[in-house]
């Protein structure tokens, strides 16, 4: 039997590609002056006892390490390939400096791909000086081990774009999903907490809707759930969160949760 350990997550970023408030938007959501309208674009930060792991390093990267107070990373990993969650790895560049060393980049061979075309100055043979190394590991879905830790990569699919999402022991964090397999869906069982996207309330290609998020929840039954990549068509945090089951909250930047997880 495994012993039972305690991991931390903090939301870095809660918002969909665009973040909120949205540019030159004046929406009600846009102009809210509560500090839980303001979400940057969605990631998270994981602390384990002897780990610390981003999932998705987007255009505030940098600015959501600042706010985080993160000193120390031991690694990022990549959900899939759109620019709101790899175009801040340009910054690692200060893990590069602080390591001496690449630094460890977890993803499939497909995301990689995509590295070398938006970085590919980080790619060549001899390169200028100063720029950001990476350390590519391969993934996919399935047993994912970095260290000591062990856990799960779960195939979710965004339109036609495969991404992976990840279960740590009783937590599990899917961004960017509109579809999952009965196979998937399996190794969602069981959990304390989901965390998933929900756009805002009308259909779209690509992620799930309230409505859609709200039924993959009733059948996987976590005991609890939390909705992020938001969208600032969505509305205010104040009047969704009155419309959510007593289980199911909103997302925020800056909110931290305590998980179990199996060391």
């Amino acid at each position: 039997m495994t012993a039972a350990q305690t991991g931390k997550l903090t939301f870095l970023g809660s918002g969909t590609s665009q973040g909120v408030p949205v540019i030159a938007c004046s929406c009600p959501t846009c102009v809210s002056l509560d500090p839980k309208d303001q979400r940057l674009r969605a990631s998270v930060f994981l602390e384990f006892p002897e780990l610390s792991i981003a999932i998705d390093a987007g255009p505030d990267f940098r600015q959501q390490m600042l706010r985080a107070k993160v000193k120390h990373l031991d690694a990022i990993l990549l959900t899939h390939e759109h620019k709101d969650h790899i175009a801040g790895l340009d910054d690692i560049r200060a893990f590069n400096y602080q390591r001496q060393a690449d630094f460890p980049v977890y993803c499939t061979p497909k995301v990689e791909m995509a590295l070398k075309r938006e970085f590919h100055y980080a790619f060549e043979a001899n390169p200028y000086p100063g720029v950001p190394r990476f350390e590519i590991n391969h993934i996919d879905k399935g047993s994912v081990q970095i260290g000591a830790l062990a856990f799960e990569a779960i195939e979710v699919w965004h339109h036609k774009m495969q991404v992976l999402g990840f279960r740590f022991g009783k937590l599990a964090y899917i961004t960017d999903a509109k579809t999952i397999s009965p196979e998937e869906k399996e190794k969602l069982q069981g959990l304390d907490t989901l965390i998933i996207n929900a756009l805002h309330e009308f259909p779209h290609p690509s992620h799930f809707n309230l409505t859609e998020a709200l039924e993959l929840i009733e059948e996987i039954k976590p005991k609890k759930s939390y909705l992020t990549h938001i969208s600032h068509l969505f509305g205010p945090h104040m009047e969704v969160s009155a419309k959510l089951p007593e289980h199911v909250f909103l997302a925020y930047d800056g909110l931290q949760l305590h998980f179990n997880y199996s060391a």
